[in-house]
């Protein structure tokens, strides 16, 4: 087989096709990159930004290569993948000569395929060459126009439109094809923000000090999870915003914290960091799923605070069978959500979810809460979280929690840089347009 077989090209077709049929992009990516090692980082950068940027911009370059494919039924999946490659290369990514994409991408075709293929996909290429790529002022709808524009789904324009009107909705689906950060969190228990900043300096790393967590770092060239300082448990990799709903929950060192939706236990240890064992301080970490409760306990032993976490399988609307009433000082319910808020990092979930799946979410989140509440004891604090933008998700059920239960009282999300100030609401929303980082919901709750 040609030398073609193993370049980033030739492999983002292939991830992009397992994608397409199901596959999460970050897993199929890192897979792809282990089977297939390659030696110069560029070809990795690149591979990455190809998966990505097609599954970003999709439904931009679908609409650009229509005219251009007279039988779209009757191509193979793969060769579709492959087109649209060529053509988020060519309008997207400046670097690279269109006479390098247009050659590769023909090879692919003539490798991969048949004669026929590579004929054709010779003459798709030429001919939006000679043509030039439809206008989208030629779309006449105004949502289609921006949801072709952005790559975004029709629904979650209008729904995000009428929550919180239309520049803000514009704001937000615009930043969200913006590339996602790598941000880190300094474990506490056994690191400071100076020496893990010291450490990727001398690995030669560029790193910054997040704008949005004191906790955080920036990594603007390399790759933190590649180093020792990783492997070691100076730091994990989290999202500045996911950093926020520990803060605010504030654990003192003897607490004893229910983190209930715990996997893969990122906030577990975080909380853990804070605790102290010898004076009884303890997170128990529950996740409905046996195999995801092992890696919390893999992150606990990473991050050197296994003395404080105990994990253990359990649904969270099923926590009355373990725990008696009053049981825990503070609760962490980070809900199981749409992960809207993700888009950025996650780009395939803007096509696979619809509006009834927020309101399916929001029957368990609201069981969740409804379960955890009376094992909080009295003065205690429980924070809601998701990683969400919608209200049906957000601000939604905590209204009907607290409309249910008279005993707790909303309290004012606090951030250590006092984020958003100024805003009228007690609860704290964090979106994607904001400060360039995940979309994150926090809300506190003192049990009276």
């Amino acid at each position: 087989m040609s030398t073609v077989s193993n370049t980033p090209r030739w492999l983002a077709v292939s991830a992009l096709s397992k994608i397409k049929d199901g596959a999460y992009s970050n897993i199929q990516l890192n897979q792809l990159i282990n089977d297939h090692p390659m030696e110069d980082r560029r070809d990795v950068n690149l591979l990455t930004n190809i998966v990505y940027g097609v599954i970003q911009h999709r439904l931009t370059l679908e609409y650009w290569l229509t005219p251009f494919v007279r039988h779209p039924n009757q191509i193979d999946p793969w060769v579709r993948e492959l087109l649209l490659t060529a053509l988020y290369q060519w309008q997207f990514l400046d670097k690279i000569p269109q006479r390098a994409i247009f050659n590769e991408t023909i090879e692919i075709a003539k490798v991969k395929g048949h004669p026929g293929i590579r004929r054709f996909v010779t003459g798709v290429l030429h001919q939006m060459d000679r043509e030039g790529l439809p206008e989208f002022d030629a779309i006449a709808d105004p949502d289609e126009r921006l949801s072709i524009t952005y790559s975004m789904p029709i629904w979650l324009i209008d729904e995000l439109r009428q929550q919180l009107g239309a520049d803000k909705m514009e704001s937000i689906i615009a930043s969200l094809n913006q590339p996602a950060k790598q941000s880190l969190r300094v474990n506490a228990a056994v690191s400071t923000l100076d020496d893990v900043r010291s450490v990727l300096i001398h690995d030669e790393l560029s790193v910054r000090d997040s704008d949005i967590s004191p906790e955080g770092l920036i990594v603007t060239e390399g790759q933190a999870i590649n180093t020792e300082a990783m492997d070691y448990g100076m730091f994990t990799i989290q999202d500045e915003s996911a950093q926020l709903a520990v803060q605010a929950l504030d654990p003192q060192p003897s607490d004893r914290v229910l983190d209930a939706c715990a996997a893969p236990g990122g906030k577990t240890t975080q909380i853990a960091a804070l605790l102290d064992a010898d004076l009884g301080g303890k997170v128990v970490a529950l996740d409905i799923h046996k195999k995801k409760v092992s890696l919390i306990g893999e992150n606990a032993a990473r991050m050197h605070v296994a003395d404080r976490v105990a994990a253990t399988d359990l649904d969270a609307r099923k926590v009355e069978s373990k725990f008696d009433e009053e049981s825990f000082d503070r609760i962490l319910v980070d809900a199981p959500c749409s992960g809207l808020g993700l888009m950025r990092r996650k780009p395939e979930i803007r096509y696979e979810k619809q509006l009834q799946d927020s309101l399916n979410l929001q029957r368990i989140q609201l069981a969740i809460l409804e379960a955890v509440a009376p094992t909080l004891k009295k003065g205690g604090m429980l924070t809601y979280s998701t990683c969400t933008i919608l209200h049906q998700e957000n601000q939604d059920v905590v209204d009907q929690f607290l409309a249910s239960h008279p005993d707790f009282e909303l309290q004012t999300t606090p951030t250590k840089y006092e984020l958003k100030s100024d805003r009228t609401t007690k609860t704290l929303s964090i979106y994607p347009d904001d400060y360039l980082s995940d979309g994150f919901f926090i809300a506190c709750l003192r049990k009276k």
